[in-house]
């Protein structure tokens, strides 16, 4: 059988930075070239970084894309990379396409190109165009129509981008029918608790209906509140795993493979889906045997509450890195959930970049300020602490607030103090709140809801205790001093806006509540099929209710990393002025 040495590159690209981006694919296929790749390919949109959303509606943005995909075929080749191919995701248009109502303008197309001997020797565009949870594709691109096949060293490779997998249809069949004897998809798959799972049964399931080994490259890094977590995937034709890549990581995953030779007089034309096979022949011998040296590895795998921990880390960097940040600010109140924000910034960017301070008044209690303190020296993050005492009196005698104005004007005193040191000295601020507080409105709108990103945004309460009880473990396991004190974990939540106030004043018990969002929030239950499942129909009723009525609120908030099916934002888009409400019959 002929053979191949595949470089799978999973890397991190920045939206918008085309000269970035290329160097860093320069870089890369300069180090597959010193493995000896005879095939190098990069994720979805790697030239463009993804998700470009209304860029594709910039004619502007699109021409510098294109131009940029020429560019850098002309430097791959004076870099002495000619005749090593080259797969590489960007941003096109349709040049056939004519301008029809409901389309995006300009026709753009979600593609990638072959790039050897200095030219783009082939392009196609992604022909499945997801258009739910976070994706507006849509909106954004055209359709592709080709079935692309590159004959090289023998052998047929079928190429797909992304959703062309996750759809039943289209060019997986294609694949077989075009008698391909590999199959590569290239991904910017955004990241999702447990999605590696499902990702992994997926590629197996498409190697087998394509009949071929299939290769799943991924995207890793941050973008906004997305976060690509890597994991490619090469699955033989009966779906046994070949190889897997880290996650979370940037890599270089080389590996040779024994593929079948390419079928003389190959099919052409149309085939499943009215897709047209366009067959770009590179090369017709099969390469001289030789020892395989790279069989493919099984990286190790992150269990649930590392997976999700990782992700939030890999997303806050990316938010601070990319956008040109040096430094963050948290506003460090002793309870637990300041203190994994805290814990997640010094992981991200570092404890020398992150700055603490304590904001204690007349309510807060010695040992939400001693453990704000503890945390800072356990992290060595940066420390201060300032009273809001002073100004709170001052308020006080001038407007004379009682019972929740009162409440809420300590947070919003918090959050005018936090915003003027970030003006000042230039950090940006993180907001702490999580999911659970977010999704029944219990924040302050400009106090604790202030800030440039919102690192446990998208995790529900329950789990903000279990990632700072793993954070701690792993800390112990590997020597060093847990980050978050025991006392943050165990005592109870609390905003401490009066004497003796404990979130359940007003809350139900977090386990309870959070089971009742999850099924409101991420599965979209209504209120009876709630109760039905065991739930009090009174708590059920008062919490939809709660979550109806602060969606105001929740578009107020800053981004923040998105690791479930359905966080708030894109995913979960619901009107604010609404007579829509929940109701238990």
């Amino acid at each position: 059988m002929p053979q191949l040495r595949l470089a799978l590159n999973q890397i991190d690209s920045r939206v918008g930075d085309l000269a970035g981006n290329a160097e860093a694919i320069l870089r890369w296929t300069r180090h597959s070239a010193e493995r000896g790749a005879h095939l190098v390919v990069f994720p979805e949109m790697a030239l463009t970084g993804y998700p470009v959303e209304d860029l594709a509606l910039r004619p502007s943005f699109v021409e510098a894309s294109r131009a940029a995909l020429r560019s850098l075929a002309a430097r791959l080749a004076e870099e002495g990379f000619g005749e090593l191919p080259v797969l590489v995701g960007y941003l096109d248009r349709c040049a056939t396409a004519q301008p029809k109502y409901g389309q995006p303008a300009g026709a753009p197309q979600n593609a990638a190109a072959v790039l050897h001997r200095g030219a783009v020797a082939l392009t196609f565009a992604k022909h499945h165009l997801p258009n739910y949870g976070v994706f507006d594709e849509f909106r954004y691109f055209v359709p592709g129509d080709s079935m692309p096949v590159v004959r090289l060293h023998g052998v047929d490779i079928a190429l797909a981008i992304c959703e062309d997998l996750w759809q039943d249809g289209g060019r997986v069949p294609a694949a077989r029918s075009a008698g391909a004897g590999l199959l590569i998809s290239v991904n910017a798959s955004p990241y999702e608790r447990d999605k590696d799972d499902t990702r992994l049964e997926l590629v197996r399931k498409r190697a087998q209906e394509a009949g071929c080994t299939t290769a799943y490259l991924a995207m890793t890094g941050g973008q906004d509140e997305l976060v690509f977590d890597g994991d490619s995937i090469v699955v033989d034709a009966s779906g046994e795993v070949i190889a897997r890549a880290a996650q979370f990581a940037e890599e270089c995953l080389v590996l040779d493979l024994d593929l079948p030779a390419a079928v003389p007089g190959a099919p052409g034309g149309v085939v499943d889906d009215g897709l047209r096979i366009d067959r770009l022949v590179l090369s017709e011998e099969p390469l001289a045997p030789y020892e395989p040296e790279c069989t493919g590895g099984y990286a190790e795998r992150l269990d649930d509450d590392e997976e999700v921990y990782s992700a939030l880390v890999t997303g806050l960097r990316a938010y601070v890195v990319k956008n040109g940040f040096r430094s963050v600010l948290v506003g460090l109140s002793g309870g637990i959930d300041s203190a994994l924000v805290a814990a997640i910034a010094c992981d991200a960017v570092g404890a020398e970049n992150v700055y603490g301070v304590s904001m204690p008044s007349k309510y807060s209690s010695e040992h939400s300020r001693g453990d704000a303190a503890e945390l800072a020296r356990r992290t060595g993050l940066n420390f201060r602490t300032v009273s809001i005492a002073p100004m709170f009196d001052a308020y006080m005698g001038s407007l004379g607030l009682t019972g929740l104005a009162e409440e809420n004007l300590q947070s919003r005193l918090r959050g005018t103090l936090l915003m003027a040191l970030s003006n000042q000295e230039g950090h940006i601020v993180l907001a702490p709140g999580n999911k659970s507080e977010l999704a029944v409105g219990y924040s302050t709108l400009y106090g604790d809801s202030v800030g440039a990103y919102g690192p446990i945004k998208d995790v529900y309460k329950t789990s903000v205790f279990r990632l700072a009880q793993w954070r701690n473990r792993a800390a112990e396991a590997r020597g060093e001093t847990p980050p978050v004190p025991e006392n943050s974990i165990t005592k109870p939540p609390s905003a401490e806006l009066r004497p003796g106030q404990v979130d359940t004043d007003s809350l139900p018990d977090y386990p309870v509540l959070d089971a009742i969002l999850e099924r409101y929030v991420d599965r979209d239950e209504g209120a009876d099929t709630i109760v039905a499942a065991g739930f009090d129909p009174g708590l059920v009723a008062r919490t939809l209710r709660l979550v109806d009525t602060a969606e105001y609120k929740r578009r107020q908030y800053p981004p923040g990393t998105k690791i479930s099916p359905k966080g708030f934002g894109k995913d979960r888009r619901l009107p604010i002025t609404s007579g829509w409400r929940e109701t238990v019959s």
